[in-house]
């Protein structure tokens, strides 16, 4: 089968699609003969070296296809069968994995951080980790949204904890993971304040049903804040070091900041005064539980939540589609047809 792997850390050119065996499934285990994969921020960070990442590494978190082969105790799905992967690994054993905290795990990965992933034509998953594909979305859509969107219903509803009539920031609309928000934060009835760097990112949040959209870089991003709200109650960070300071601005008193990315950096400052004197709090979040995973696909099998994807690539050009995920030309995901 075609894959692409990596066998050390570097720029586009390690980035090398090459022909593997197909693997075979184990008892429990289920062979999926995937039709598309998504691309995500983390593939750029671990194609860049992530540490602790083990090589050769095949690329890739989400995935879509068709049951091809079982293993032997696997009941719940058949040859044939449409499904998504869940990219989320975890033991389902330790203690937070029991308290359904699967997203803590003792062991927690990701796929094509931490194990093989979803850039190839076949992958072996335990049956937990499969769901099946809604009926009202493409294969390439349902590529889209396992990562991204439990990521942003976990930092969200479950982590910031977003109620009816909050004035929510959310920055990078144009992004995976932020068109998502854009969304969920609109489904609980939120008031959304979104941000996008081209004027065609910006009509993409209105169309996402942004409530006040602001090109964060022509527009003083604190003052239409101020003008449309005063100060927001949540913050929905993932950008880092280049909107951090602003995030922490425009936060209300008791407000809180939740966050599950540093593409620009990761070295903050923060002045503890302020943070203890508002009352505010400082969220991190990572993926989602197995629970957030079931309510997003719900979200997305009602029509409720929408995954936008701007462009598809073939595996053979997998380097156009990382370049063009690290020049942020994206609007919501980038996904691979296999």
């Amino acid at each position: 089968m075609k894959a692409v792997r990596i066998h050390e850390h570097g720029g586009i050119e390690v980035l090398q699609v090459e022909e593997i065996p197909v693997p075979e499934p184990g008892p429990g285990q289920i062979c999926i003969h995937l039709k598309t994969s998504a691309l995500n921020h983390l593939d750029i960070w671990v194609r860049n070296g992530i540490p602790g990442v083990p090589l050769p590494m095949i690329m890739g978190s989400d995935g879509a296809g068709n049951v091809c082969e079982v293993g032997a105790g696997v009941d719940c799905f058949k040859v044939g069968d449409p499904v998504i992967v869940q990219p989320l690994v975890y033991c389902s054993v330790c203690r937070n994995c029991q308290a359904g905290k699967e997203n803590m795990c003792e062991n927690m990965g990701i796929l094509g951080e931490s194990t093989n992933g979803t850039n190839c034509e076949f992958i072996v998953l335990d049956e937990k980790c499969v769901q099946p594909k809604p009926d009202n979305i493409s294969f390439t859509e349902a590529a889209a949204f396992p990562l991204v969107g439990q990521t942003a219903y976990q930092m969200l509803v479950k982590r910031a904890a977003i109620q009816p009539g909050e004035n929510v920031l959310v920055w990078g609309v144009g992004s995976g993971v932020g068109h998502m928000a854009v969304q969920i934060a609109k489904i609980v009835g939120c008031n959304v304040i979104a941000t996008a760097g081209s004027d065609e990112k910006c009509r993409f949040a209105t169309d996402l049903g942004a409530d006040l959209v602001i090109h964060h870089y022509n527009d003083n991003v604190a003052a239409e804040v101020k003008k449309f709200c005063g100060k927001v109650d949540v913050v929905f960070e993932h950008v880092g070091s280049a909107t951090w300071d602003v995030s922490m601005k425009v936060l209300s008193n008791g407000g809180r900041v939740v966050t599950c990315g540093a593409t620009t950096g990761a070295n903050v400052s923060i002045d503890l005064r302020y943070l203890f004197f508002k009352q505010q709090t400082i969220l991190g979040s990572t993926m989602g539980d197995a629970d957030t995973f079931t309510q997003v696909i719900k979200l997305v099998e009602e029509g409720q939540l929408k995954p936008c994807v701007k462009k598809t690539f073939s595996l053979d050009d997998i380097a156009f589609a990382h370049e063009y995920l690290e020049n942020s030309e994206q609007f919501g995901k980038v996904v691979l047809t296999l």
